[in-house]
């Protein structure tokens, strides 16, 4: 089969990531202005890619970040395998290493191989992956989407990526990201190739 090329995208800004509030899988918020000057950007850097399909989470900041190409008439399809990890009681709610002991302390847990303990009241990281298995195996099996699109969230992104990589999900953590990063990557039928690691050269403008 040719090479399948993906461009894996974390959604744009929301207010509450300017707060450093969580958000997770119950929170549905919407981008901020920022967030929708990241996506437009993005749109004028990729908007001539000939992409085959959009891929988003069921939540509005994914798909909001990709609405332009989804305007173009692309067609998109939305999962709620790629929503954001469930953070349970932490939802909605400003951490910090001083306020919330515990968060850091369980994202150490994970850096150590427990990643089948759950966030109270949420998921853990292996429950993320499950769900993400039958989209990965639904993109594996369109060999006709040759370029594809998919926009979801900061952790799950980083479960997503070990998925596609084999890499253990302790080490998820390794693979960054920033609002409307890209990660692009080449799936040659038998293993994913990263191609583009956390690249944010398309919002080099909204830096200045």
């Amino acid at each position: 089969m040719s090479i399948k090329k993906i461009y894996l995208i974390r959604h744009g800004e929301t207010d509450f990531n300017l707060q450093g509030i969580v958000q997770g899988s119950g929170v549905n918020s919407s981008l901020n202005a920022t967030g929708r000057k990241q996506a437009a950007h993005f749109f004028d850097k990729y908007k001539d890619i000939r992409f085959d399909k959009v891929y988003t989470s069921v939540l509005q900041r994914s798909i909001q970040s990709v609405q332009g190409f989804i305007d173009l008439g692309i067609p998109h399809e939305q999962y709620e395998g790629l929503n954001e990890i469930c953070w349970g009681t932490r939802e909605g709610t400003l951490i910090t290493p001083e306020e919330d002991a515990y968060y850091y302390d369980l994202l150490s847990r994970w850096t150590a191989g427990g990643t089948s303990e759950c966030i109270e009241g949420g998921e853990s990281p292996e429950l993320v992956a499950a769900r993400q298995l039958p989209v990965i195996e639904l993109l594996k099996s369109r060999p006709e989407e040759e370029t594809v699109l998919i926009c979801m969230h900061g952790r799950a992104m980083r479960i997503l990526l070990c998925n596609l990589l084999n890499y253990p999900l302790s080490c998820m953590d390794q693979f960054e990201h920033q609002n409307l990063c890209l990660y692009e990557l080449d799936y040659t039928g038998s293993m994913f190739a990263v191609k583009k690691y956390c690249d944010v050269a398309h919002l080099e403008e909204l830096a200045k």
